[in-house]
C-alpha cells in the first residue's frame, strides 16, 4: 500500500499560536488545500511539494530533537494518508497537533492528537465551507480558532459561540487578528468590551521573523 504524502516543507521553529505557543516545534506542512481564504499566509503550499514516505518524514522529524510536532498545510486532511502520519507520530511519543480548516471531517483523527479547528469567518470568503459536525468530535485539549478580519467578523464569531454553545464545550476558544487586516489592539479591546471569555493570540512567529515560509 502507498503510504506517501506530498510535503511542502518540514522545519523546526517555535510554535507561534495556540496553547503550545512558544514551544520548540517541528512543523510538517502538507501540500494542497481546497479552500482559498482571502488572508491565507501559506498559498505557496497549494501546489508542488515533494513526495515523502512515512519513514522519511519520521526520520526528518526525529533529526530536530523536539517533542512537539504540528501537522499543518494547506489543508493536511485533504491527503487521506495524513491520518496514518498522525497515528505514527503519536506512536513515536510526540505531542502532536493538527491544524485544519474545519472544512473536512476530523473523524478518524487519532484521539491523542490535539486538533486546532479553524472556524472560517465571513471575511475569509470561505465560511460556507465550515463543517459544523466536527464540533461534536472535539475533546479536551482541542482548540477552536477564529481569525478575525473586521468588527463584522467579531460579531459573527460572538453569535456562533452563543448559537453553538461553544463556551460549554471541551475546546479552548482562540481569537486571532488577521495579520494584514486588523490591528491586534483593536481585537483586544473588542474582547475586553464584550467581556468575552476567549483567549486572544498573536502569531508570534510573524512578529519574530516576518511573514515568511519556514518560520
Amino acid at each position: 500500500m502507498d503510504f506517501t504524502l506530498r510535503i511542502t516543507e518540514i522545519f523546526h521553529s517555535l510554535q507561534g499560536e495556540g496553547l503550545a505557543s512558544g514551544l520548540p516545534t517541528v512543523f510538517v506542512r502538507l501540500t494542497g488545500c481546497p479552500l482559498r481564504c482571502h488572508y491565507c499566509d501559506s498559498e505557496y503550499a497549494f501546489h508542488g511539494g515533494q513526495k515523502y514516505d512515512l519513514d522519511a518524514i519520521i526520520t526528518e522529524v526525529d533529526s530536530y530533537g523536539a517533542r512537539e510536532v504540528c501537522v499543518t498545510g494547506g489543508e493536511p486532511l485533504a491527503q487521506p494518508n495524513c491520518l496514518v502520519l498522525l497515528e505514527r507520530l503519536c506512536d513515536c511519543g510526540y505531542h502532536v497537533s493538527l491544524e485544519t480548516s474545519g472544512a473536512m471531517s476530523i473523524e478518524g483523527v487519532d484521539p491523542r492528537v490535539s486538533v486546532v479547528l479553524d472556524l472560517k469567518t465571513p471575511d475569509s470568503g470561505e465560511s460556507t465551507k465550515n463543517d459544523y459536525s466536527n464540533l461534536a468530535r472535539l475533546s479536551q485539549g482541542d482548540q477552536i480558532k477564529f481569525v478575525i478580519c473586521s468588527e463584522a467578523d467579531f460579531q459573527w464569531a460572538r453569535f456562533k459561540i452563543d448559537e453553538l454553545s461553544l463556551l460549554s464545550g471541551p475546546a479552548e476558544l482562540l481569537f486571532s487578528a488577521s495579520f494584514t487586516q486588523l490591528k491586534p489592539e483593536q481585537l483586544a479591546q473588542w474582547i475586553i468590551d464584550a467581556r468575552l471569555p476567549v483567549r486572544m493570540q498573536l502569531q508570534m512567529h510573524k512578529y519574530l521573523w516576518g511573514d515568511v515560509p519556514g518560520r
